[in-house]
């Protein structure tokens, strides 16, 4: 099944929509990959940008931990978190860039007359930065939800269901835009449709998930605009 069919055949009427951030909105996972990389090097698991990405994608802090401290043998050093949101913010300050297609795709389905909102397994800070880099941060305040807000981040299903609680809708009402198989398990647990954002391919993978692929984020309010159809 296509985007356009999958969306054209939506369940109920479409409410919300829910954009995760990095990879969705933010081109920041290439740096935070470096960082990451680089700092497990450090502490003794030898690391390379690729392997961070396959490793660690979607994932937060919290749940990384048990990972590293059963391959370095030991617990991680107490400010390591603090290492690394602070690498975060900095390089993000200077470097970060929006998907192409992701603000126009904002605006876009803003146009269609639907509230969005995003929720990430970053923390409230790291978004502000992001944001505020790319320009957006006054379209975004008040529609962050981040895993610190919820008992548990993605795969979990906390996130997603905190957003749709915000805005008043049912899960069955909102289309989470995902890019990562963290993710898009989370949003199918939460009980929503989920597009996989799919530039470099592996569709394979997110389908089985219960994903749906769309290739470029411009093409994201046309999308949307067909389940809106459903609306009576």
């Amino acid at each position: 099944m296509t985007a356009e069919e999958f969306l054209a055949a939506c369940r109920t009427p479409l409410r919300l929509v829910i954009f995760d951030c990095d990879g969705v909105l933010v081109d920041s996972e290439g740096i935070a990959n470096r960082i990451i990389a680089r700092e497990l090097s450090k502490i003794g698991w030898p690391m390379t940008p690729d392997e961070a990405d396959r490793l660690f994608v979607g994932m937060t802090l919290p749940g990384m931990v048990p990972m590293i401290e059963a391959k370095i043998g030991r617990p991680i050093p107490h400010d390591f978190g603090e290492i690394l949101r602070v690498a975060f913010e900095v390089a993000l300050a200077r470097e970060a860039e929006a998907i192409p297609g992701a603000i126009a795709a904002l605006d876009g389905v803003s146009a269609l007359g639907l509230p969005w909102r995003v929720a990430s397994n970053s923390s409230h800070a790291e978004m502000e930065v992001k944001f505020a880099r790319l320009g957006i941060l006054d379209r975004t305040q008040g529609r962050t939800h981040s895993y610190q807000d919820v008992p548990q981040g993605k795969p979990a299903p906390d996130i997603y269901l905190a957003a749709a609680v915000a805005e008043g809708v049912s899960p069955s009402e909102c289309l989470v835009i995902e890019d990562s198989l963290t993710g898009m398990r989370a949003a199918r647990a939460a009980g929503m449709d989920c597009l996989a954002y799919a530039p470099h391919g592996n569709e394979d993978l997110f389908r089985a998930v219960g994903a749906v692929p769309f290739h470029a984020m411009a093409d994201l309010p046309r999308l949307v605009s067909l389940a809106l159809r459903k609306v009576a």
